[in-house]
């Protein structure tokens, strides 16, 4: 089976679980006291508006969680087909007691890649916690390379995004974001992920159309 085929069972799995997870939320809902409406209707957002908001965060929730949980495990295959001796790693914090260890999602090599869908964290501790992880991997003899495929709008986040850029080139490490992320995958894979992706979206909408 080729890589592009396991990505898209890889796809059907997630599309699959998201769905039973998000049906049973909205099934759960149902049964939800809503007597907070009152507050939506003081603020000026009709019940049905506000009902409709709370499904909405609900599913925006699962969204998230199972979008960034299947990017990384897509952009893991294809590494795992290039490189079959790849995989996740656990490695002692050595400059910290919290938390014990730090894992790094794809070792190649010596390579320690760390995956992100997105990052829109706000939250300044992030940083602390960032740089003794990338400190640790080093010290441990790896490299740390940062793949994070869609960068922050907001200019709170975009500021942790560049400090974050500067401890990975403090410590010899890399960070790609972007089509740079999109392209590092290809130059290392031989796999065109994005466009894989985007073949399977395709296909999704077409089906969703008929």
């Amino acid at each position: 089976m080729t890589t592009k085929n396991k990505i898209k069972l890889l796809a059907d799995e997630y599309a699959d679980r998201l769905k039973l997870a998000i049906d049973g939320r909205v099934v759960e809902m149902q049964a939800d006291d809503v007597s907070h409406y009152l507050i939506y209707r003081v603020l000026g957002v009709a019940e049905e508006e506000g009902r409709l908001i709370d499904v909405y965060q609900n599913k925006g929730r699962f969204l998230y969680k199972y979008a960034g949980s299947f990017l990384e495990a897509a952009t893991k295959l294809c590494f795992k087909e290039a490189f079959p001796d790849s995989g996740s790693l656990r490695v002692q914090n050595t400059r910290g007691q919290r938390p014990r260890t730090f894992e790094i999602d794809c070792l190649v090599g010596n390579e320690a890649l760390e995956i992100k869908w997105k990052d829109a964290t706000t939250d300044g501790d992030h940083i602390t916690k960032e740089h003794t992880r990338i400190q640790v991997i080093s010290d441990a003899g790896y490299k740390p390379i940062r793949i994070m495929f869609y960068y922050p709008n907001r200019s709170q986040a975009i500021r942790i995004q560049e400090t974050l850029e500067t401890l990975y080139e403090g410590v010899d490490g890399e960070y790609h974001y972007g089509d740079a992320a999109w392209k590092y995958v290809l130059q290392k894979t031989s796999v065109d992920l994005k466009s894989t992706l985007e073949e399977i979206a395709a296909s999704r909408a077409a089906k969703q159309n008929d």
